[in-house]
């Protein structure tokens, strides 16, 4: 499966330094899913391809990485906050820790969106004003031209 970013990219791009995990946490199954949900929207299927092909990697690397690393992270957060075992579900609580809060993670999760959301926005403001740079990029199916949300507010342009 190909994706713009590995899950290596993933752990080192939207965890912290304290954060430690290991390679096999994130799949390239989430990150496809995470790049088919929100950033081929914004960019169109054709000039997906041509990224997933090599084509333009200082833009790849420089506004779509980051991005692309931040929404992996959100999809794959809920399964690092819980544990699925032989018992079924639990969330894990040693001597060192225990679960946090549901404000906490609710907080962490607008915080990861508002960042990647931010992020991508940036990187679509890129490929309009130098649209010559990408002839596979076309504004029309580009959804942030029509639609954003900002503040909990849904701006149809």
């Amino acid at each position: 499966m190909k994706t713009l970013i590995t899950p290596l990219q993933v752990l080192r791009l939207a965890f912290g330094d304290g954060e430690q995990l290991p390679p096999q946490t994130v799949a390239e199954a989430d990150i496809a899913g995470a790049e088919q949900r929100h950033i081929v929207p914004v960019v169109g299927q054709a000039l997906y391809e041509k990224l997933l092909a090599g084509a333009y990697p200082e833009f790849r690397d420089g506004y779509l990485a980051a991005p692309a690393a931040l929404f992996t992270r959100l999809a794959v957060q809920p399964r690092l906050d819980i544990r699925t075992g032989q018992c079924g579900t639990s969330a894990p609580k040693t001597a060192y820790g225990q679960p946090a809060a549901e404000t906490a993670l609710r907080t962490l999760r607008r915080s990861l969106r508002a960042q990647a959301r931010t992020l991508l926005r940036r990187a679509a403001e890129h490929l309009r004003t130098h649209r010559n740079e990408f002839p596979e990029y076309d504004p029309e199916n580009d959804i942030l031209n029509r639609c954003t949300t900002d503040g909990g507010f849904v701006q149809i342009h």
